[in-house]
């Protein structure tokens, strides 16, 4: 699921009707004979428990082709600790009926701890989430009204369990569809960037919180609800404060890194991302080095499904997806692995530059990956510009006392208010080096990398580079960017101090991306000690100094083909974006102190089928630091959730703020809970925590 999701009630974005603005016929002219098969009848099951060897019952929800009892059919699980009772009601309804009325069953299934299945949620991912999961399965395909195969699906934690679970190779399960999720969880989750303290961390802990701390359902669990809700409350841990601690990919964060052992996945994988989101290294991994049937699709959306999709175009997925699920479920002939094997969405512009529009550009699709169709192009840096030959020798200073990163504060943009910001502002307190305007469009399809010859005056610095196009207007626009730790520069398990002016030769990879740049344009790398507040800075401020002349820029250009592979999907609606439900980001600059504060407005959702009102607020941010003093940086983030019924109103609150010194960061988190507006529970943590070279 969409983790912004967790934090709101989400219910109104899969309101929306599941047909495409198009038909397959209309806007494809039937490119190829597969069609959907018949809508039938669909029979929901509200609740059912899977028993777990350790007497843990996990809570499940059942969408079932009607007939199933008779003809049995095949099911697709999503597994996620989001409660499936209320706050994604509407969610799970929306995918249950579409996959069910096509003959796919769907097990929307909650993670022990979570929801109204018992047990604890004490952390991500951990191993015992696992084997429930695969518990699970085994449950599932032996269900009378199952045909034996099981497949696994989700967004965000639901594709992380769904990558996690297929390593323990379940025997009924023949097929994944992970999306918007990581193979690498310390480098390509929200937690670390580039080895350096995220805020998207901080955000995402006090979310968690709320998620762990959320009760069971007294008209499901009955009486003993109040004692499950008080278990899970007294467990809820110092979740930042334990994130914190490991600031090295350690063992903590390698449990449940599936790309340790990319052997251990032996089903088909159909794996999605979406060029807004930050899951989209786990692409060109996945497919280059599974040796299972493959395939992926990189969209313009954000962090979310295809369809519905923002920002667009979003795609007609229910019929996309039940072709893969027939395909390996069924054994029908569907036609889905005869086509490449990754499709891009190539834009035209960036997602801020249209917002909150579609973006234009169209899709494109390589056979194969890596593919031979794009290739490697060197720029070298030298006189402010990016050069097809090596320059004369030259050094420019990096002066970290800038605050450059303004212009790109989240990780992962949720709304149109999170987007990149036009980048000048940041390109004036950066180098800069740019190409000459392009004489013809060009195509960048991947991860390129920064080739740096680099000596810093401080033990510890970071190194950032934005990758802009330069419109002919002087507009500068976020397509990609790059972040290291220096003291990582030889991996992110064991970082070592930098020699105060020793040289280094350091690569620093750019996230995976597609972009057109326009004739006209020109490319642009804009290099900064750090980007802020995107990454907790480095404890002093350092000076770079930059040997260029050693330096260079490396981009997947891709081989515009005479003709495109066909794109098969139909369009679909694009999820409109509501401005009554994006957050407020005021960011303000003095001369003594730069602010950021970002406040989400309160929802509200009615749960009619079981009347219950569902609501909170958040993650709501106050973020703030001195130019040239990082220890003055601070950081502070709230959630809430509420759900309520005719007498039964439970309140969560939850809130971070961390600090640091030059040795230690000091980390304070809060939980409160109530019921019927009477306190049940104000367990407050206080961590100091030692920085490992950050």
């Amino acid at each position: 699921m969409r983790r912004r999701d967790v934090m709101t009630s989400g219910a109104a974005a899969f309101t929306l009707a599941a047909e495409p603005v198009r038909s397959f016929a209309q806007s494809l002219g039937a490119r190829i004979s597969w069609t959907l098969p018949p809508k039938g009848e669909v029979t929901m099951i509200e609740n059912s428990f899977i028993p777990m060897p350790d007497g843990v019952k996990l809570a499940v929800q059942l969408w079932l082709p009607a007939g199933s009892d008779k003809r049995p059919c095949p099911v697709v699980v999503e597994y996620i600790p989001y409660r499936k009772r209320d706050r994604y009601r509407a969610y799970d309804m929306y995918w249950g009926q579409i996959l069910a009325q096509y003959g796919i069953g769907y097990a929307r299934l909650e993670t022990r701890g979570s929801g109204d299945s018992t047990g604890l949620l004490e952390d991500e991912y951990l191993p015992i989430e696992h084997h429930d999961a695969a518990t699970a399965i085994a449950w599932l395909a032996a269900r009378p009204w199952c045909n034996g195969s099981v497949g696994m699906r989700g967004v965000s934690w639901g594709g992380f369990s769904t990558l996690q679970a297929a390593t323990l190779a379940p025997r009924a399960l023949k097929a994944i569809m992970p999306m918007c999720a990581s193979d690498m969880r310390y480098t390509d989750d929200a937690h670390y960037v580039g080895g350096a303290f995220a805020l998207t961390g901080l955000k995402w802990a006090t979310s968690m919180k709320v998620v762990m701390a959320a009760p069971p359902d007294p008209l499901i669990t009955g009486e003993a609800w109040r004692d499950e809700w008080k278990r899970r409350l007294d467990a809820t841990p110092a979740i930042a404060a334990r994130w914190l601690s490991h600031q090295t990919n350690d063992a903590y964060w390698r449990q449940g890194s599936v790309a340790l052992d990319w052997d251990a996945i032996r089903c088909p994988v159909y794996v999605i991302g979406g060029l807004v989101d930050s899951y989209g290294a786990q692409i060109p991994r996945l497919l280059e080095h599974l040796k299972v049937p493959r395939k992926g699709l990189y969209g313009p959306w954000r962090h979310g499904y295809p369809s519905p999709a923002t920002p667009g175009p979003g795609l007609d997925w229910a019929w996309e997806e039940v072709r893969w699920w027939r395909h390996w479920l069924i054994g029908e002939a569907t036609g889905i692995m005869d086509e490449p094997m990754l499709r891009v969405y190539m834009p035209d512009a960036t997602a801020t530059q249209v917002a909150p529009g579609p973006i234009p550009g169209r899709w494109v699709a390589q056979a194969s990956w890596p593919s031979p169709g794009v290739t490697l192009r060197r720029f070298h840096l030298g006189g402010r510009g990016l050069h097809d030959t090596p320059q004369q020798p030259e050094t420019a200073k990096v002066d970290g006392s800038r605050i450059v990163g303004l212009g790109k504060v989240e990780w992962v943009p949720f709304a149109p208010t999170e987007l990149p910001r036009e980048q000048s502002p940041d390109d004036a307190r950066s180098v800069v080096f740019d190409t000459p305007p392009l004489t013809a469009a060009v195509e960048v399809l991947g991860a390129g990398a920064l080739r740096v010859r680099v000596s810093s005056d401080k033990p510890v610095a970071h190194l950032a580079i934005r990758l802009c196009e330069v419109t002919s207007k002087g507009q500068s626009w976020l397509v990609t960017y790059g972040l290291l730790n220096l003291t990582h520069r030889d991996g992110h398990g064991h970082p070592a101090a930098l020699a105060p002016g020793h040289v280094y030769d350091i690569d620093i990879p750019l996230n995976f991306t597609a972009h057109r740049f326009a004739t006209g344009s020109r490319i642009r790398a804009a290099v900064s000690e750090s980007l802020w507040p995107l990454v907790w800075p480095a404890p002093a401020t350092a000076t770079l100094t930059l040997d260029l002349a050693a330096s260079h820029l490396d981009l997947p250009l891709r081989a515009v083909p005479t003709a495109e592979a066909a794109m098969p999907i139909a369009l679909a609606p694009a999820l409109p974006d509501d401005p009554t439900g994006w957050p407020a980001m005021e960011i303000s600059q003095t001369a003594g102190e730069v602010r950021v504060v970002e406040t989400w407005p309160m929802s509200s959702s009615v749960i009619a089928e079981i009347g219950e009102i569902v609501s909170g607020g958040g993650p709501n941010v106050a973020l703030s630091i001195t130019p040239g003093d990082p220890l003055s940086c601070a950081w502070r983030a709230e959630q809430s959730a509420r759900y309520q019924r005719p007498g039964w109103d439970v309140a969560i609150k939850s809130s971070v703020s961390v600090r640091a010194d030059a040795g230690a960061y000091v980390v304070e988190e809060r939980l409160v809970a109530s019921l019927n507006g009477e306190t049940v529970a104000d367990v407050k943590h206080h961590a100091t925590i030692a920085r490992v070279l950050a």
